[in-house]
């Protein structure tokens, strides 16, 4: 049951990274002064690093093993 929410966790992180990736690189804006060109970001990249908190959780939920003592 634990590794199926790591799993569902991890899926779902990998997915938000992708999707907020995408937008936050999408949302930058240049402009040239003396022939340079100077690329500004005008991204929100909190969901981008809360996306990547989730996966970690979720691969860190895979691998943790329960331990089972016998008594």
């Amino acid at each position: 049951m634990i590794k199926l929410v790591g799993i569902i966790l991890t899926i779902i992180g990998i997915i938000g990274v992708l999707a907020f990736g995408i937008q936050a690189i999408n949302s930058t804006d240049s402009f040239s002064i003396f022939g340079l060109d100077i690329a500004v970001s005008e991204a929100d990249w909190a969901p981008v690093i809360i996306s990547f908190v989730v996966t970690l959780v979720g691969v860190v939920t895979i691998l943790i093993r329960k331990k089972t003592t016998i008594k």
